[in-house]
């Protein structure tokens, strides 16, 4: 199995001339192999053992010749649950999660020649960790589970002082950097299509930097500026956008704004999963295929359902134009009567300070984790939005989170409970509404749509699962699915808003496994709507915010 499409460089918001990518073939518990960046439940992995709790990668490998400075940095992707890293048999890291980037100077630890690098990973589908869909039993919303590592591994080359990381926090016409490392002040190179439009040097480590003549970042014109970044002898490319996301009454109304302007969030839930990669598409650009899909049926914004990413994809969305909110990934507890059956027939209030998933453990490994997102996709400018908790799963404390991640992030919105199970502190007012379509009535805050449709239609020889399929409402062919898309919005959104529904979400992207309600099938062959219909669709709610 071929590795050569997972070789970009995978942080392309501080990049570097020193990369070594570290996927491919490595051995597996001793005796059998597998091809990273792959999970080994997935037939891209190449892994042909049993799937356990534990496993035990290996790779030895040689230094690039040219890796000449002083410091070397090993990174992963993502690692699903407990990673120990152990290089020539000493234990560099310990990390706990699955969805988040991890880093370890190795400097210290390397040969000269013939390293010997060591991943023992433990992954029994702890719920006291995110876990998102994942789920051994899988079947119905819940899907096939992942393990261990699945996502790049590389390393660079550094200076004794370099630059650890960037926070980029723009306004319309400037933007403040902040620089974190073992260095003293900072050059900062502002380009646009190559030519320089501005620089500025800096005595500490915090500057804002005024960008003449700007150019805003919309979904029609996503226009990305260049950054280089020069602190003594380090230097790291980058790049932003200038905007603005805020709620601002308009008209008499409480509006969702880009860069002062109403917009409206005409959105899919998008999960991430793929039929042979189960976590990874094939080929990372696929996630730019999926992102124009999206945006050739007239849709400006994507719910990353309870998933993180790689990096890749939000620079995707970032140089394509396409809106984000990034759900939190749920850890903790679910019932299927509690938090699913009985909101759905109207039982949506619950106090979440007391009660069910009140696990102090779980309680603190959410808030970190939750704290972490929010400090990696910071510089991401088409991310405008999270949601902190989903259906109530595992949700406790919800007001507390939500004046945590203001606290850290003021310049997005927050979905504090998606769906139902509201506190009292929230940016939006969320709603899920599947098996009707009816006016809505938006109160005082924004109202959002944030799923809804899920109407499925089974498209023979591009199913996951022949015997069994799952979703909102069965449709026989494109055009009856069409239509009864088409009469929701017509129904339930677009008059609606006019009155302050500033968004919606339609239920879903892609089928993925046994759900069949997606605008394509699951490996994305089929279009399973018209998509001059979608266009148009498009063109009427767009014409109610304008």
């Amino acid at each position: 199995m071929s590795n050569k499409r997972w070789t970009s460089y995978p942080r392309p918001q501080l990049k570097r001339d020193s990369y070594y990518n570290m996927n491919g073939k490595w051995v597996i518990d001793e005796k059998d192999y597998i091809t990273l960046p792959f999970a080994p439940q997935c037939e891209l992995s190449g892994y042909e053992g049993k799937v356990k709790d534990k496993f035990t990668y290996r790779n030895i490998f040689d230094l690039p010749e040219d890796f000449t400075l002083p410091r070397t940095i090993l990174h992963f992707g993502a690692v699903d649950q407990i990673a120990e890293v152990y290089l020539n048999g000493k234990l560099v890291k310990t990390h706990e999660g699955g969805y988040l980037h991890f880093s370890v100077d190795v400097t210290d630890y390397l040969q000269e020649k013939e390293n010997d690098l060591r991943v023992v990973v433990t992954d029994a589908l702890d719920r006291k960790y995110p876990y998102g869909k994942q789920c051994k039993k899988r079947g119905g919303m819940w899907y096939t589970p992942v393990s261990g590592i699945w996502q790049t591994v590389w390393m660079e080359n550094v200076p004794d002082a370099y630059i650890e990381e960037i926070k980029l926090t723009p306004s319309m016409t400037d933007l403040e950097i902040s620089v974190v490392g073992n260095v003293n002040g900072f050059k900062a190179t502002v380009l646009d299509e190559g030519k320089v439009v501005t620089e500025q040097s800096f005595e500490t480590n915090t500057g804002k930097i005024h960008i003449p003549n700007p150019i805003l970042w919309d979904v029609d014109n996503p226009h990305l500026y260049d950054l280089k970044i020069v602190a003594g002898e380090d230097a790291i490319e980058s790049y932003f956008a200038l905007r603005t996301v805020e709620i601002k009454k308009v008209d008499g109304i409480n509006r969702l704004c880009l860069n002062d302007k109403p917009i409206f969030m005409h959105g899919l839930l998008d999960q991430g999963y793929y039929p042979d990669g189960i976590y990874l598409p094939e080929d990372e650009e696929e996630f730019t295929r999926d992102i124009l899909r999206m945006k050739e049926l007239g849709f400006n914004m994507l719910r990353k359902h309870i998933k993180i990413e790689p990096e890749k994809f939000y620079y995707e969305c970032d140089r394509l134009g396409m809106l984000v909110i990034q759900d939190m990934v749920n850890n903790g507890g679910y019932s299927y009567i509690l938090d699913t059956v009985l909101p759905t027939f109207g039982f949506k209030k619950r106090n979440d300070c007391k009660g069910r998933y009140q696990d102090t453990e779980c309680k603190k490994v959410f808030e970190w984790h939750m704290k972490d997102t929010l400090h990696d996709l910071y510089n991401h400018p088409c991310i405008i939005g999270y949601t902190i908790f989903n259906e109530g799963w595992g949700q406790f404390e919800s007001d507390r989170m939500y004046e945590i991640a203001k606290s850290i992030d003021s310049t997005r919105f927050y979905d504090a409970t998606s769906g139902w199970f509201a506190q009292s502190k929230s940016d939006l007012d969320s709603e899920h509404i599947y098996f009707r379509a009816e006016e809505l009535q938006p109160k005082e805050r924004p109202m959002f749509l944030s799923e809804c449709g899920g109407f499925s239609y089974k498209v023979e020889g591009h199913v996951f699962n022949n015997e069994k399929s799952y979703g909102y409402g069965a449709c026989e062919s494109v055009e009856e699915l069409t239509e009864r898309i088409v009469n929701m919005y017509d129904v339930m959104v677009v008059p609606s808003i006019k009155k302050g529904l500033c968004g919606c979400v339609y239920t879903q992207v892609s089928d993925v496994e046994d759900e069949i309600n997606g605008m394509y099938t699951y490996e994305r062959q089929v279009c399973k709507v018209n998509k001059e219909k979608m266009q148009d669709l498009a063109k009427r709610i767009y014409e109610e915010i304008n």
